[in-house]
């Protein structure tokens, strides 16, 4: 059981989705994690510890993308394979029987058609245990706020690629703090710094997406303690 359990998240960490999938080359013809955890949940293993090895899964990859020992494609590949384990969990956050780290709000600002990202960020944070809610592109002020009204609780990711955009980013984040002060703010994208960040009145920056994990793990951790 602990076996199945380990090939679940090295398959997540290697994006290997499935049998027929040929990526990873060594990894080619044998199962992935998409057969892995249908195994594993037949065997009454249950979805808490497979959500957690994937998250660990997730995590590594997302530490080795940060020391550029590995790249996008690499990522992506692990982000579907962390896609092919939630298809199977979906039913256990249903019914409550296992629960989201929290909600995330995320949209590429007003002006801005750019969403590799963003989308980049999404299947990311998706892959550790985090609701997303996709707002899109060239999402306006009024968008963000409507959704941090429906969603209680949500964090906030603004992204960019436009330096044009970053004035309406700034708006963003100002309108978002004035109406909902307790709601934690991340921005990211090319032209954004730490600096720029703060100026803005963000919480928090992050130039990948393992560090937007890493910034929501702390809020979580956060809410918890309070």
């Amino acid at each position: 059981m602990n076996e199945l359990v380990e090939k679940i998240g090295q398959c997540v960490e290697r994006g290997k989705v499935n049998k027929s999938s040929p990526y990873p080359n060594d990894m080619k013809g044998m199962d992935g994690a998409d057969e892995f955890t249908r195994q594993a949940l037949e065997a009454a293993v249950g979805p808490d510890a497979i959500l957690q090895v994937c998250n660990e899964g997730m995590q590594r990859i997302g530490a080795r993308f940060s020391r550029n020992e590995v790249f996008v494609p690499e990522l992506l590949m692990a982000a579907k394979a962390m896609h092919a384990v939630m298809v199977h969990l979906e039913p256990f956050f249903k019914t409550g029987s296992i629960r989201a780290k929290g909600k995330f709000v995320l949209g590429t600002v007003a002006g801005d058609l750019h969403d590799i990202g963003k989308n980049l960020v999404r299947m990311v944070i998706e892959g550790n245990g985090w609701e997303v809610i996709d707002l899109g592109v060239d999402v306006k002020p009024a968008k963000f706020l409507e959704a941090i009204k429906n969603t209680p609780g949500c964090v906030v990711g603004l992204s960019a690629l436009l330096t044009t955009t970053m004035v309406g980013m700034s708006k963003t984040v100002q309108e978002i703090k004035a109406q909902f002060p307790a709601t934690n703010v991340i921005v990211g994208g090319a032209p954004l710094t730490m600096e720029a960040a703060l100026k803005m009145g963000a919480d928090g920056y992050s130039p990948d997406p393992q560090g937007a994990v890493a910034f929501l793990d702390k809020v979580s951790v956060a809410n918890i303690t309070q």
